[in-house]
């Protein structure tokens, strides 16, 4: 008689996010059509009035808000973000806005298990602001990027990437809007092909 095919559970996931977190809300969508290969078990932010907090409550997520201003220093506050994510058995970080940067002691804790997405098809344009230096540049291509994280600054391996034409004399703004919708797109479907990956390894 055959041994039945062992379940393979679903990867433990964290979402850091600052503000509303709207690719943590694309993400927990997917989760919740159903197939997806992960499960958020932990939404935790910098800023303890961050809307992405409530979004994860009313959902049934735990949460973890750690104000920066609350530690006397970067470490000891990533001590306690790592700490929060050991407790809760966090196997893949997902970044959704967190608007603070990672030591590099932090990510090599993490080493590709932190996945980030960017507003631009790197590497062109890491950091802020990338709409308006792409208009200003002259960019007929746009997009945006989902890649690990690493010690740099947006410049860990790609994953994948989806791009757009910028139009002639559109806004930062407009740019901005029709990007975002390609990020929430993007990033629940390539979180669950690297999630696939790594659970086909247990």
């Amino acid at each position: 008689m055959m041994s039945a095919e062992p379940v393979r559970l679903a990867v433990r996931l964290a979402v850091l996010l600052s503000g509303r977190g709207s690719n943590f809300e694309a993400v927990l969508a997917a989760q919740s059509a159903g197939d997806f290969p992960a499960q958020i078990v932990l939404v935790g932010s910098d800023n303890v009035n961050a809307a992405g907090l409530q979004t994860a409550r009313l959902a049934g997520i735990a949460t973890t808000a750690l104000a920066r201003s609350d530690f006397g220093s970067k470490q000891e506050h990533e001590t306690a973000l790592h700490s929060a994510l050991e407790a809760h058995d966090v196997e893949v970080v997902v970044l959704a806005g967190y608007m603070r940067l990672l030591s590099a002691d932090f990510i090599a804790r993490w080493e590709n298990r932190i996945v980030n997405i960017h507003p631009s098809l790197l590497p062109a344009y890491p950091g802020l602001d990338t709409h308006a230096r792409a208009i200003a540049d002259g960019a007929e291509l746009h997009g945006c990027t989902v890649h690990l994280v690493d010690a740099g600054m947006d410049t860990g391996p790609i994953l994948a990437q989806s791009q757009l034409t910028v139009s002639p004399g559109e806004t930062p703004e407009a740019l901005a809007a029709r990007v975002l919708k390609m990020e929430h797109r993007l990033y629940p479907k390539v979180i669950a092909d690297f999630c696939e990956r790594l659970r086909a390894t247990r």
